[in-house]
């Protein structure tokens, strides 16, 4: 199974009035994984939906290698979907699930046999054929799921929050193997999720999207370590990012009575100050005070009242302070981030 591009120009659509899309191009390689990262109501679905047919644009252009498809019946496409749901028919096996759009093209028996059982087989689930789906764990209904849409060969996969219903071990597990699968077959994918750290552990870039508007497109390291603006800045890493709102003047940034050193000194005007919790730390030069402790294990998270705002710092376990103790605030100058007053990223 051989990867496509995919590319869309200019995408957009409306329900009446409202816009759910607002003329996306994006371009997703041959064979990558792609993941479309969001809250509820950002578009991400919306756009998945447009690949497949299943919703028609109001404007823009979609594109598989150069090859323009969006007039096209989603039969004609060539997509492989899995659904959040799984859509499994209750009173079939799982054989005949997995089976089923190669009955639809009236394929012969022999071949239905042999590719249904290479599926199941490549998934682990090759011993539970002859189960219905309410007789199977959630996690093999999810890769017979997986397995019915790669038996038709698909160009493209495409993944609707296809682990929402499976519980947290048996999540991480199924991430591992969908994207062990993915770059094995080498089939282009797109991924769509409310969870970013499926996001970050799944995708070669990941598209963030918020109000019906791509936000950035990057790599997970580039998405994490310098997010496009204070929107994905917000929305990408747990602990989220801390972010100060004041303004900068002499190589300094100022909130109140505070007054940070910046690595960027030409900076003037109102903006945003970014720092991550795990680039804090409890032994700087900015007075502060602990407001709340949260154990996590190997670490704390220790909230700091900075201000009139709170501060997260994610501390080492063996650095854990007393709370309501005076702390002094400290942090990497390295791995500050810097944005205007339009929220975008203006340094480093």
């Amino acid at each position: 199974m051989k990867g496509i591009s995919v590319r869309l120009e200019g995408l957009t659509k409306h329900f009446g009035k409202v816009v759910a899309l607002q003329a996306l191009d994006l371009d997703i390689r041959a064979g990558e994984m792609v993941a479309f990262l969001g809250p509820s109501g950002c578009g991400k679905t919306t756009t998945l939906l447009m690949i497949a047919g299943i919703y028609q644009s109001t404007a823009g252009q979609i594109y598989f290698n150069e090859r323009r498809v969006d007039h096209l019946h989603p039969r004609d496409r060539d997509v492989g979907m899995v659904f959040q749901s799984y859509a499994l028919y209750p009173h079939l096996i799982l054989f005949e699930n997995i089976a089923f759009p190669l009955r639809l093209k009236r394929t012969p028996q022999a071949e239905i046999e042999q590719k249904v059982r290479q599926a199941a087989d490549l998934l682990g689930i090759g011993h539970v054929l002859d189960r219905r789906p309410a007789q199977v764990s959630g996690g093999q209904q999810q890769r017979a799921a997986l397995a019915r849409a790669l038996i038709k060969e698909p160009q493209v996969l495409l993944l609707d929050e296809p682990l929402s219903n499976l519980d947290a071990q048996i999540r991480l597990q199924a991430r591992g193997e969908i994207r062990r699968l993915q770059q094995q077959i080498g089939v282009t994918s797109i991924l769509v999720t409310h969870d970013q750290a499926e996001a970050l552990a799944m995708a070669d870039r990941i598209a963030v999207f918020s109000m019906g508007k791509l936000q950035q497109l990057a790599t997970t390291d580039d998405l994490y370590l310098r997010p496009a603006n204070v929107f994905v800045a917000r929305f990408v890493g747990h602990p989220p990012m801390n972010l100060l709102e004041g303004g900068f003047e002499n190589g300094h940034f100022t909130m109140g009575t505070l007054s940070i050193p910046v690595p960027s000194g030409h900076l003037k005007g109102g903006g945003s100050l970014g720092i991550r919790p795990e680039d804090a730390t409890l032994d700087g030069e900015v007075p502060a005070r602990v407001v709340v402790i949260e154990p996590l294990g190997r670490e704390t998270l220790v909230t700091l009242r900075l201000g009139e705002m709170d501060f997260k710092v994610l501390a080492d376990q063996a650095a854990r302070p007393t709370l309501g103790t005076e702390v002094r605030l400290g942090y990497r100058r390295d791995r500050v981030h810097l944005f205007d007053q339009a929220g975008k990223r203006v340094a480093p």
